[in-house]
Order: C-alpha cells, then structure tokens, then sequence
C-alpha cells in the first residue's frame, strides 16, 4: 500500500492500464491532470465535450484498448451524448466527470442538476464514486466492464463539481490489471453441440452466406471467417463496422451489407438459403430494416452477448462465444467441402456486375468531381497500413460502395453522429502515431467541430481530413451553405495544412502531400451537389402486396 492523493493515484492507473491519452474539456481534476505528465501521459484538451467523447471512441477502435474522456460537471451532458455514439458502436469509452456535493445538493447551486441517471441509456455501467477509497476498486471495476463481453462505454461520477474527491489522500494498492488493458477480455467458447450442428447446417446447405459483422472486428476473428468461408466455399458479406475485414480482391467476399452497402452483397443474401450471422446485432441498418435477409430465412448466429441470439432473425442454431475462438472450433469440426460452384458463380456474378456498373463513375473526370471519384483517388493513395476513419450519412455511404480496401488496411465508422469522424480521425491517430489516418466527412459533418483543427495542430498529428464539400450537407432540397467558407483557408488560419481540390486530376496529388506533410492536413474536395449515394438494394415485393 502506498499513500498518495486520489490525483496520484489516478495518474498512475492510467500509466499501469497502459492509456497514452487522455481527452477532456478543462476544468476537471485539475491536480490530477498534472500528475499525468509526470507519468507520461497525454492530455488532450479540445473545445468541446462531444468532440473529447469522440475522440476517446476513435482511440479505443484504433488501438482495441479503452479510451478515457472527462468533463466537469457542467459538461456532463455533452460528454454523455458524445458517448453515446461509443455505446451505440460497442466501443469501450470510460468516461469520468465531476458531480454532486452533498452540502450543495437541492439548493440551486451554480452550474448544479440533477443528471447522473442520465449515463444509464448510454453505458454499460454508471458508478457514482462517493469517497476516495471506492476509486481505485470502481475504476478497476470499469476496465472489466468496458472490455469484457460486447465492449462498451463506462461512467465514473466523482464527487464534487471538478471531481475534488480526488484531492484527498488514501492508502492505495498500486495493481492493475493487464487482461482488462485490452478488448476482448475474455473468450468464451460456444458449447461443442452448437459447433457440430452449425457446422452439419452450413454443410448441408445449398446457398449459406456469412454476414460477418463488428464483432469480428473487435475479436481479431478475420483470419478464421476467411478459413471458414474457404473450407466451405460460402461466400462473406460485411456489416460497415467490418468493412475491410474482408480484402474486396478476395473472391469469396460480396461487399458490404444493408441500407449503407454494395447491392451486390443485399443480392447475394437475398438470394441464400442460410445465413450465418458473426459478431453482429442484426439490426436494422446490417440487414436493410431486416428486408435482406428477410424475416424466416434459416439463420445461424454467432455472438459474445447471448441476449442478442435469435433478437430478430429465429436461429436454427445459436453459438453462445467469442468469435475467433469458437470459429477455430468450427473449423476443426468440418468433416467434408462441398464445392457449390454454381452458388459462388452467382455471388461473383453479382460483384462483378456491381463494379462493372461503379467503375465508370469511380473513374469520371466531370467538373463538378462526384464523389465516387474522390473515393476512387483515396482508394488509390491509401497505404498499406492505413486507417480510414468516416462519419455517417453519405460519407458512410460513398466510403462502403467505392472505396475497395486491402489487406493490412482498417475501417472505423461512426455508429450515427454527424460530426463524429473528424474528432475520431484526431483520436484514431494519437493510438496510431506511426501509421497514416486519413478521415473522411461531408462539409456538414465537418462543421459540426471545426475548432478542433486547433487541437489537432498543437498535437502536431499527421492525420489527413477529406472533406467531400457540396456546399449543401448532401440534403439537396432544403439547405444550402454560404459558397464564400472554404474550409481549406480556415485550417490554415487555425494551424494546420489546408488543400482545396476543385479537378479531379488534383485530388491524388493535394492526398499525397498531405500524407507527406508532417502536419495535420484538410483536403477540401469540392463535389457535385446533385450526385448524391444510393440506399440499400432491397427485394421487390411480390406482386400484389
């Protein structure tokens, strides 16, 4: 046991936990914030308690490890709705903020409100710290939540508007945990019987199709979906959270699936008579408001959360586990390959068409630039190792159709909140310092935080922002911004690099130096206000419905 302020000690759990960085909005812990530079760890102060949120989510989907935000009292509510996103996506935030001061409780104190409940729709736990001896077993306590099983957001409430709990001295076991430094904590594996009748069901099927989704990615389970699929020849669709996942040059991978997808991949599902659902919820936006595939189909489920088994589709089998383990299991049980030529003939019939059709598009040189044109030249520019980071909407949209990604590249996608990737792209970079982060937003998505390009040049983070700029947030018939911003110049006055695009034949070359540049970068894309992305490709309904 060691004696220290609850500051000291908050300082060195992060250092033992393995967090680099933290992300805030002044004022909170004020004594423990400087602890942290005495152990090594960053703090990131931005401009506002959503974009610090966001932040902290696009650090723990780039690193797989918790990401740590804070707020002052007064700042709660906003922290919570930047969380928000985090809880929605499965993302393992911690987030800390000051709170109640009994003596003050109940008599209109400055800044003062009643809003503790308000973390229960946004987290998997909520503690209230109420003395500073509870801190260290409610904080050990949030990294196991946060990691384990479906990761997600966790709230700490310390006493006091700024959290002046920690002010105080205790004696404190300095032992932290290195299984909860990282997600997933645990692995748990499906019972054998459900591996052999999932096997004995995929085998035995005429058209089975995987839809793997985020949970695969948060599992590390790629490699084992794609010996699965191979092994049984069944061809593999994406959720958005698992774009990537999939190689798009891998001949048994159908795009990305649901109401933001390829419609070669919302055909292929359509089309099977089984499908194995991996790491994902099955909502609405994975499966096109569960019209592909449609309520009925034979359904095989694999996931961590057993409340998720069977919740929209009934399952003819439901495997209880982490994905890569219980994947492995699924691997060892297959007895014999089916071929199924022409099953896989008519899923990459539908690929093929798919890019037959886009690739025209993709490859335009019209003025105004379209969109799939800026997603083809990012495609191209994009490194090995690179990460893309993209916001909601038609980002998410242009990003899951035209943008084909390889081996060794990364995906992260906000799970809904315009205005989440440029923060997250800052977030996403600092778990990633030696390797490129290329974001990607419309221009009203970007508005949303722009002042944290501020935060992004005093950080000195080579990240690079695309915005796909139309002047109009994609909503063509109701608004339309003031033509005379040009977000270019405004990175600049604020410290970064700025680049407006307005030819396509510019697009790779304003990439390259940004990626080359040292610095944080905006490359401003300006587009044609008229194209705007296709939804989800849907099956006709039957005649006379």
């Amino acid at each position: 046991m060691s004696r220290m302020t609850g500051s000291r000690y908050f300082a060195e759990a992060m250092k033992g936990y393995g967090v680099t960085h933290l992300f805030y909005v002044n004022t909170i812990v004020p004594p423990a914030m400087l602890e942290m530079d005495k152990v090594g760890v960053t703090r990131v102060i931005t401009h506002g308690e959503k974009a610090a949120a966001y932040m902290a989510d696009g650090y723990a989907r780039a690193s797989h490890r918790p990401g740590i935000c804070l707020s002052q009292d007064i700042g709660t509510t906003n922290l919570a709705a930047g969380v928000r996103d985090a809880y929605m996506g499965s993302s393992p935030v911690i987030a800390i903020t000051g709170g109640q001061s009994d003596q003050l409780r109940y008599r209109h104190d400055y800044q003062n409100a009643e809003d503790f409940a308000i973390w229960d729709s946004v987290t998997k736990a909520n503690f209230s710290v109420d003395s500073v001896e509870r801190f260290p077993d409610l904080l050990r306590q949030a990294f196991r939540v946060s990691t384990s099983g479906s990761p997600g957001p966790v709230h700490l409430e310390l006493r006091g508007k700024a959290g002046q709990l920690l002010d105080r001295e205790a004696d404190f076991n300095l032992t932290f945990e290195p299984q909860f430094m990282r997600f997933p904590a645990f692995r748990p594996e499906a019972e054998p019987s459900a591996v052999k009748a999932a096997v004995a069901a995929l085998t035995e099927a005429a058209k089975p199709i995987i839809v793997a989704g985020g949970g695969t990615v948060s599992s590390g389970a790629g490699a084992e979906v794609l010996k699965l699929a191979e092994l049984l020849s069944i061809p593999i669709a994406t959720s958005l959270n698992a774009k990537a996942m999939v190689p798009d040059d891998h001949p048994l991978g159908v795009g990305v699936c649901g109401s933001y997808s390829q419609w070669c991949a919302n055909k292929a599902i359509a089309a099977a008579d089984l499908v194995f659902f991996i790491g994902t919820r099955t909502g609405g936006q994975t499966t096109n408001n569960w019209q592909t595939p449609k309520i009925g189909t034979r359904a095989i489920q694999l996931d961590i959360d057993p409340e998720e088994l069977g919740r929209n589709y009934p399952n003819l089998v439901s495997l209880h586990g982490d994905a890569k383990v219980t994947l492995l299991k699924l691997i060892a049980a297959v007895e014999r390959k089916p071929l199924r030529t022409e099953w896989l003939k008519q899923a990459r019939g539908y690929v093929s068409d798919f890019w037959a059709e886009s690739d025209p598009l993709r490859n335009s040189d019209a003025e105004p630039i379209r969109p799939e044109r800026i997603a083809k030249e990012m495609e191209d520019c994009l490194p090995s190792d690179a990460t893309i980071v993209v916001d909601t909407f038609h980002a998410a949209m242009w990003t899951a159709q035209m943008i084909r990604m390889k081996k060794g590249q990364s995906y992260l996608r906000c799970a809904g909140s315009m205005g989440w990737a440029f923060p997250a792209t800052i977030g996403a970079k600092a778990a990633l310092p030696g390797k490129p982060v290329i974001g990607f937003c419309g221009d009203a998505g970007f508005y949303y935080h722009i002042a944290e390009l501020e935060t992004a040049a005093r950080l000195n983070l080579n990240m690079v922002m695309v915005v796909n700029n139309n002047f109009s947030g994609s909503v063509v018939e109701t608004v339309r911004f003031d033509k005379s911003v040009n977000f270019a110049k405004t990175a600049e006055s604020l410290g970064c690099m700025g680049i407006r695009v307005d030819k396509p034949k510019d697009i790779r070359k304003a990439l390259e130096k940004a990626l080359a540049s040292g610095r944080p970068a905006v490359v401003e894309v300006l587009s044609d206000v008229e194209v705007t992305a296709k939804r989800g490709w849907t099956p006709p309904r039957p005649s006379g419905a």
